[in-house]
């Protein structure tokens, strides 16, 4: 069987191209009106998309389209920022790394928030500015997290506050389109709707999950370049080191030397929580106290193409252990395989589906009258009754009992193909589809 063309891709890439002139027009000044007639122009190559939809559906049902298209192009730009260049997109993803490194990320919640917008940040460096594409399973093996974790991370910490924005959905092979904020949204605490819980033993913040202190409310200084090489590793899954030990870690490479009281500043942590993750660090050799201060090990970060500058040189301390030998101390080692395992059998799977779907070319079933096959449209055409199928996955008349010819059932057991015989085009195929439905209706 040879496949035709894919209509879905071709109207996808339409609305693409739809969503970019109607984001020119909106940054430009111009007016829906403008958008309007620039798209219904008949020369205008890029208005296509919308003609068709004007000509398949009709006039209104193209000016609706163009009213939603032109909503949310508005609501981009917005909330975006026009970049002149490559160098100025650089500019942007460096001020926005600053930014991230000193806000304080409070709770578990905030940790693991972090860890996602670094592995966005990773693609925005890669893509050369906020804008970039990825999939929720890129990043949560990027962040060393569940897809979800990294959906409630998303959509109570990260969305809400403007760190991040999905702009569109991934479909297909494409991963969704993604804008990094800079984290300016207003954030007023806890929701109205929990507005009749405020009482002393919930913490002003339910997202992060932690009550702020005047040590942790002050800015952060972390390292995220450090957090963004070690978040993958077995060793900070979720029953390993976790994300409390990233930010430390990454506090403690920006300034070795460091007290717990500086700690809790620096990376945004209780003091009961530095304590335990300090002292479970040092268990591993990996950081080192004298006194009241702590550093990191002279080798505690190495093979991860980084170590502290200004780490003081101890000749009596240990080589850290490797992450290796801590991720199965802890029982998480072989986490991030086994994730990837996953994820490659959820694409392998996906894909398959949608192979499926490609060959589902019509949605109608078939009567013979004198001699004649006529495509009648059905109220559920997604579905067919069962006395209709062949055991061979041919399709049976109804009222012969016979075969029909150059028709099967497809592989979901509902839908039927159209074999190699018929390679009409689509707008063949809805003329044809018209055509029987009124000699359906006058037969009827």
């Amino acid at each position: 069987m040879i496949l035709r063309a894919d209509h879905q891709g071709a109207a996808e890439h339409g609305h693409r191209i739809t969503a970019a002139i109607a984001c020119h027009v909106a940054r430009a000044g111009g007016t829906v009106d403008q958008l309007t007639q620039l798209l219904l122009h008949p020369e205008h190559e890029g208005g296509r998309h919308t003609r068709n939809i004007a000509l398949r559906s009709g006039q209104p049902r193209a000016l609706d389209y163009i009213r939603r298209v032109w909503a949310s192009a508005s609501d981009a730009i917005s909330s975006t920022r026009a970049l002149g260049s490559r160098h100025e997109a650089y500019e942007v993803l460096a001020a926005l790394r600053d930014r991230i490194e000193t806000t304080p990320w409070r709770g578990e919640r905030g940790r693991t928030a972090l860890r996602v917008l670094r592995a966005h940040l990773n693609f925005a460096e890669i893509a050369g500015g906020p804008l970039h594409h990825a999939s929720e399973r890129q990043t949560a093996e990027k962040a060393g997290i569940s897809r979800t974790t990294l959906r409630v991370v998303y959509e109570t910490v990260l969305k809400p506050r403007g760190w991040l924005r999905r702009l569109r959905v991934g479909h297909g092979q494409e991963g969704s389109t993604w804008y990094l904020g800079d984290g300016s949204a207003d954030h007023h605490g806890t929701p109205d709707s929990l507005s009749r819980f405020r009482t002393t033993q919930y913490p002003p913040d339910p997202a992060l999950e932690e009550w702020p202190t005047p040590e942790t409310g002050s800015a952060a200084d972390i390292d995220s370049t450090v957090i963004g090489h070690l978040m993958g590793h077995d060793a900070f899954a979720h029953h390993g080191l976790g994300s409390s030990a990233l930010v430390i870690i990454g506090a403690l490479h920006v300034r070795p030397v460091q007290t717990v009281g500086e700690l809790v500043g620096s990376a945004s942590v209780s003091r009961a929580t530095a304590y335990r993750t300090l002292h479970r660090l040092a268990d591993h050799g990996v950081v080192h106290h004298s006194g009241e201060t702590w550093t990191l090990a002279p080798r505690a970060l190495e093979g991860f193409g980084t170590s502290s500058p200004e780490a003081v040189p101890d000749p009596t301390a240990h080589a850290a252990h490797g992450w290796d030998a801590v991720a199965r101390q802890y029982g998480t080692a072989g986490v991030a395989a086994r994730r990837k395992a996953l994820h490659a059998a959820e694409r392998a799977a996906y894909r398959e589906a949608l192979e499926r779907l490609s060959e589902h070319r019509s949605k109608a079933v078939v009567l013979v009258r004198d001699s004649r096959q006529i495509l009648v449209p059905a109220p559920r055409p997604d579905e067919i009754p069962s006395e209709w199928h062949a055991p061979d996955g041919c399709v049976l008349d109804p009222v012969t009992g016979r075969a029909a010819p150059d028709w099967r059932i497809a592989t979901d057991g509902r839908l039927l193909l159209i074999t190699p015989a018929d390679q009409r085009s689509y707008d063949e195929l809805a003329a044809a589809h018209a055509e029987a439905l009124s000699e359906w209706e006058s037969v009827a």
